[in-house]
């Protein structure tokens, strides 16, 4: 009797094959013969420079059309305008979006793409600025879009290139229309000494002082250089003959064009932003020699003002300075701003003007005494921020909430809302 051998155990599943037999392979198909293909291009490998340059360097490889679903820079900034914007950022690989009344707002525009980004670019610069911003790797400007003018900062990022655009009204607003406080037209009646208007970015201090000098211009008949990075508000000469110099441009530092307007016969020099000790110095002598100097700085109140320019200054060379300023002074204004009931925004201010007492404050370091004079000399047309933001919500047209939200000193806020001071 024949044995018959034990079946053989199924051989394993081919891998990926979940047990089912592998497919027989097709029969190769047989092409009609063919000419041999051309040799294809051999791309050749970036160099090491090109390959880890950033992407604001290597754009000028991406063709600069608008991408999908994307409108024109200049659709843009003319909606930001009709709807009261302040500023507009824009980046590669981001949503645009608006500054508005504060508050960042996105866009319904689909993420920018680097074509689009440059051809944005396009709009607003030459050629040459183009290439100067992918050297550097960062660009300030401005640009007249006819019914607006923007300052341009454009940057680098880890996103890819970014800006962010500032709306710059194209009509000069004046002070009444921006509500501003009475003693304001009076520190314009001065012929020389320091007015020094402070506070952040965004706080609208070129506002103030475009209307500070527009009344000039129908009021007096000055010779007035402004020295700015960038210019953003033009004056068109009234009354007044105005020379705007752009940083970059029109001069290379703002200590050469400072010192050189003490021998172009000016009545009043604006300095856009005073950054450092050399400049001070000179805005110092101008105002020592007869002349009304205007600028700015990133201060937060009055008080520290002075104390900023002074930290500038080693402490042998102090005490001499203090001495300047409290003689050439003429007044600080810090602003901020703040929401409003009616959807707008309102300004509110430090407002330090030079009197004697003040002199002597300033001499004696004795800040805090200078602060309490500003909450009381309201004859001199002085006021604290605590004051002015009082005075808004008195005018109904800011909240408690916004007062005390708003204010440096909430606990003193509170006190004056409650009628305890």
């Amino acid at each position: 009797m024949t044995q018959t051998p034990p079946p053989r155990p199924p051989a394993p599943p081919p891998p990926g094959g979940r047990g089912l037999p592998p497919r027989p392979p097709a029969p190769a198909a047989k092409r009609p013969p063919t000419a041999p293909p051309a040799p294809a291009a051999v791309s050749q490998p970036p160099s090491p420079a090109t390959a880890t340059a950033p992407p604001a360097q290597r754009a000028t490889a991406t063709s600069p059309e608008l991408g999908p679903g994307q409108v024109t820079l200049t659709e843009i900034v003319r909606r930001a305008e009709k709807e009261g914007i302040s500023d507009i950022h824009l980046g590669v690989n981001e949503i645009p979006r608006f500054r508005k009344r504060g508050d960042l707002v996105p866009l319904e525009y689909p993420d920018t793409d680097l074509g689009t980004f440059m051809s944005w670019l396009r709009e607003i610069m030459k050629d040459e600025e183009i290439r100067m911003f992918q050297e550097n790797l960062d660009f300030d400007g401005a640009a007249d879009l006819g019914f607006v003018r923007i300052r341009i900062s454009l940057f680098d990022s880890l996103a890819g290139p970014a800006m962010v655009l500032r709306l710059i009204g194209a009509t000069i607003l004046k002070m009444d229309q921006l509500k501003l406080p009475e003693v304001f037209k009076k520190v314009c009646h001065y012929h020389k000494g320091l007015l020094l208007v402070t506070g952040p970015t965004g706080s609208g201090k070129s506002t103030t002082m475009a209307a500070m000098i527009d009344f000039m211009n129908d009021t007096f008949p000055y010779h007035i250089i402004t020295i700015e990075d960038p210019v953003e508000f033009v004056h068109e000469s009234r009354k007044c003959l105005i020379k705007h110099r752009e940083v970059g441009r029109h001069t290379l530092k703002f200590f050469n064009a400072l010192k050189g307007a003490l021998r172009q016969d000016p009545d009043m020099m604006l300095v856009g932003e005073i950054r450092d000790k050399e400049t001070v110095g000179i805005a110092i002598k101008a105002a020592s020699t007869g002349h009304l100097v205007m600028g700015t700085l990133h201060t937060n109140s009055a008080v520290k003002t002075i104390t900023r320019i002074l930290d500038m200054f080693s402490a042998e060379e102090q005490p001499a300075i203090k001495l300047a300023i409290s003689e050439i002074m003429v007044a600080i204004i810090a602003q901020l701003l703040c929401k409003t009931t009616d959807g707008k925004r309102a300004a509110f201010h430090d407002i330090l003007i030079n009197t004697d007492v003040i002199k002597e404050y300033i001499l004696k370091d004795q800040y805090e005494e200078i602060n309490q004079i500003m909450l009381k000399d309201t004859y001199e047309g002085m006021t604290t921020m605590n004051r002015s933001l009082y005075d808004l919500y008195q005018e109904g047209r800011i909240t408690e909430e916004i007062a005390i939200e708003q204010s440096p000193s909430p606990n003193e806020m509170a006190q004056m809302l409650r009628g305890r001071i």
